[in-house]
């Protein structure tokens, strides 16, 4: 897609509602659309937008084995209340299993996340031609100079959510009665595997000492 093109369809969905922001895009690239959640603090936003936008369609998340059990029943929980149609995809065995004994996050977090978070979903997306995600720019500064619709070598890349101000996610939270992550209330805002997360505000409690602030993912 030419560079004037991407940035015409950017000036049009800035000026969006984030409902129609979803919708163009879903009905654009169809069954090409890939969605993915964490089931994170925010992951709720996106997931409840889509719910009404496009019930049931299909949502793919990652397990990696080393989750919260508090963001497991939360994943329950979501599903239950918004009927959601959630793909479950699981690292290698063999390799999860040796990231696991060796406690690689220690030693290379980015391999363990390669690993464990972004290989599993690397066969699904040559399957699609676009990403949809819940990223949000305020959450740290890479995320802050996302576009709301990119183009990657890879496959096109849409943030419905990336210039929501804080304020606005605490207000769609309130409006509509979202259940909050458990953990949240106790003071994780960023929530990733059991061994790489702690108490934090923003994504400060994500691989802290490391200097590592994405799981390759996004990236």
């Amino acid at each position: 897609m030419h560079s004037l093109k991407l940035k015409s369809i950017n000036q049009s969905l800035s000026s969006s509602l984030v409902d129609a922001r979803l919708a163009y895009i879903l009905n654009k690239f169809g069954d090409k659309a890939l969605v993915t959640t964490s089931f994170g603090t925010t992951s709720v936003l996106l997931l409840h937008i889509l719910a009404r936008v496009k019930p049931d369609f299909p949502i793919h998340f990652v397990d990696t084995g080393f989750l919260f059990s508090e963001t497991h029943e939360y994943k329950e929980e979501l599903i239950r209340q918004f009927d959601l149609n959630i793909i479950t995809h699981k690292p290698r065995v063999e390799e999860h299993e040796a990231a696991r004994v060796s406690q690689l996050w220690e030693s290379d977090p980015d391999a363990c996340c390669g690993i464990n978070k972004v290989a599993p979903l690397e066969k699904v997306k040559n399957n699609h031609n676009v990403w949809i995600s819940g990223l949000l720019g305020y959450q740290n500064g890479y995320r802050s100079g996302l576009d709301i619709f990119q183009e990657r070598s890879d496959i096109y890349r849409f943030y419905p959510l990336i210039d929501w101000t804080e304020a606005q996610v605490k207000d769609y939270f309130e409006y509509f009665g979202l259940p909050r992550h458990p953990l949240e209330q106790v003071g994780f805002s960023s929530l990733g595997c059991t061994h790489c997360t702690i108490k934090g505000t923003g994504r400060e409690g994500r691989w802290n000492g490391t200097g590592k602030s994405e799981c390759g993912l996004h990236s």
